[in-house]
Order: structure tokens, then sequence, then C-alpha cells
């Protein structure tokens, strides 16, 4: 009898691998994540029921397709396991905001993202797994990815994020955030060469108001002001903020100042139309004094010379009888 070199698998090592492989299946589609299974063309093979609760969409609508991307947003886009699947792990960065690399096990990937969710129709924010499985030899046999929802938790990030920048009573950017948001701007008016413009608006006799009429008839005039001041400001790259108790202040980036000077013209006109307080209450009208500066050029490492520019200008506006714009005729430098 010949001798022969090859030596087939037992026929028990084969029936054990089938059996191991079946338990990896079954565990996999009665995991409580939602898991997909795509292999190396990028067909789906697995669709969990998991997945199907948090897509609904049903494994039979997508098993055996590269359809399942329907599930998580409105247009054709690859999933994290496509990129996976396809070698394009550097277009994760471009497509996710929120990522990390996972560098002990090559080519697997966490990332956060907001989708669509079509057929559910509401947006989730989901944190997102995806690695890739390969045998023996290294090629590659699957990916799989797992989905969890965060939405709970992120809307509950942003609100905290939104009262961590949020005036309480005014619904306006906060003090804080203003500050932050100045030099930022700042920065990037000296890098760029453009103008900044910034206009601190001050209620006039505030204090007499409140002591005439009580405090929450001064909160609601406060609140109503703020409203005005951000319809007056219409593009979307300027900041309203509340700078202190009845002071209001506003970032005009890319402002020239001759256009500042309008902005704070139509809201100090604006707020005089209001006619607070209401007639009946038999009291002069609430109106606003506005100082103006802008600054084109500076050698000053933050923004306090503008800032002293314009609070000078408003001070001016408040000796000059109120009710006024003041901008200084020469630009901050």
């Amino acid at each position: 009898m010949a001798n022969s070199n090859h030596n087939p698998e037992p026929t028990g090592a084969r029936a054990n691998n089938a059996s191991e492989q079946d338990f990896a299946v079954k565990l996999m589609e009665h995991m409580v994540v939602p898991t997909f299974v795509l292999d190396a063309n990028g067909l789906v093979i697995i669709w969990n029921q998991a997945c199907e609760r948090l897509t609904c969409i049903p494994a039979s609508e997508v098993i055996g397709t590269r359809g399942h991307w329907r599930a998580f947003y409105h247009e054709p886009r690859p999933t994290l396991a496509d990129l996976v699947v396809q070698g394009r792990a550097d277009e994760v960065a471009v497509l996710y905001a929120r990522r990390e690399g996972q560098a002990e096990y090559r080519n697997a990937f966490s990332v956060e993202s907001w989708c669509d969710m079509p057929q559910r129709n509401a947006r989730l924010y989901l944190a997102i797994d995806s690695g890739p499985i390969y045998d023996n030899a290294g090629e590659l046999v699957a990916v799989v990815e797992t989905v969890r929802d965060l939405t709970v938790q992120k809307e509950a990030e942003l609100t905290l994020e939104r009262l961590a920048t949020r005036d309480r009573l005014t619904g306006l950017t906060n003090r804080r955030c203003f500050d932050g948001m100045l030099d930022e701007e700042w920065r990037r008016t000296m890098r760029d060469a453009q103008p900044l413009s910034l206009l601190m608006v001050d209620v006039d006799n505030f204090s007499r108001y409140n002591a005439t009429h009580g405090r929450l008839a001064g909160d609601d005039c406060l609140k109503r002001i703020a409203r005005v001041i951000e319809g007056e400001v219409r593009r979307a790259g300027d900041t309203v903020a509340r700078y202190g108790d009845e002071e209001f202040a506003v970032i005009l980036p890319n402002q020239g100042h001759r256009g500042a000077a309008a902005v704070a013209e139509r809201i100090r006109l604006a707020v005089e139309q209001l006619g607070l307080p209401e007639a009946h209450l038999q009291a002069h009208e609430t109106t606003v004094s506005v100082g103006v500066a802008t600054a084109t050029s500076s050698l000053a490492r933050d923004a306090t010379p503008l800032l002293s520019a314009a609070d000078a200008a408003l001070h001016e506006a408040k000796h000059a009888g109120r009710n006024r714009v003041i901008g200084a005729e020469a630009t901050v430098r």
C-alpha cells in the first residue's frame, strides 16, 4: 500500500467544528445586544433578533443582501462593518466624528454616531463596535458589528451641556460660555485678518424698573428684551449672551464697524418699540443703551482691548442720555 502524506481531518473533528459553528451562530442570533454579521463579500449572513427589534427590519429582508444600510440611513452609505470588509479604514475618521481605533485587534473600531433609523422613524445615537474574523490562514471570513442604543444617555448629556452654557432666565449664552467664545473668535480674527465687532447692551434704569414693578416683572422684561435682541441678530455665526444682570453682549464675527452699528441701532429701536412696561402701568418706557467696538488687527493676546472699548462706548452712551448707540470712531488695534 502506498504511503500518503495527506491526513484528512477526522470525521469527529469535522463534526465538532460544525457543531461549534452552529452554536456560535445561535449564540449571536439570541444575544441581547443588536448584532449583525457580513461575510467577506459584504453580504449579511446574520441579523439577530435584537437587531430586528432595534431597526424594525426582519432578518428575512436583509439576509443575503447588502441592503442593511437601510436600517440606519435614508441614503446609501457604508456601515462601519462595510468599511472593515472593504478595507476602507481610513474613511472611518471621515464618516464618524467620535471614534476610537483598537490597535490590539487589527481593523477593529468603536464609534458613536447619530443614525436616522428610517423604519423606526426616529433618530438614535448609537455606539457601534465592528471587528473582523480571520481564518487560520489570515484570510477575512466575516465582520461582526454590534450596536447599542445610547440615545437617552446622549440626550441627557446634551441637556447638561445646554444647562452649563445657557443663562437660566433668558436662555441666552451665559457669561462663562461667552468669555470662551469671544476669545476663540478673537484668535480667529487675528489669524485670518477679518474684523470682529462686539456690542454691549444695557437696559436703562433697570434698578428703578425693578423697584417700581417688582422682581417678577423685571425678569419678564429681561426675557422679552433677550428675545428682541436675538431677533435682530440674524446671522447664524453671531452670538447673543447675557453678560450681567441687565447687560447683554453680542459677538459679530467678520462684521465691520458700520454693519455692527446698524445691528445695534436695530436692537435699540426694537426695544423702544416694545413699550415696556405696558401703558397701564403709567411709567416711562424701557430702553437700552449700546456700545459698539470693532477690532481689525491687534497685538493683544486676548480680547480684553475689544471688551474694554465696547464697555467704554456703552458708558459714554449712558452718560450722554441713554437710549442711544455709541461706537468709537477708531477701531481697536
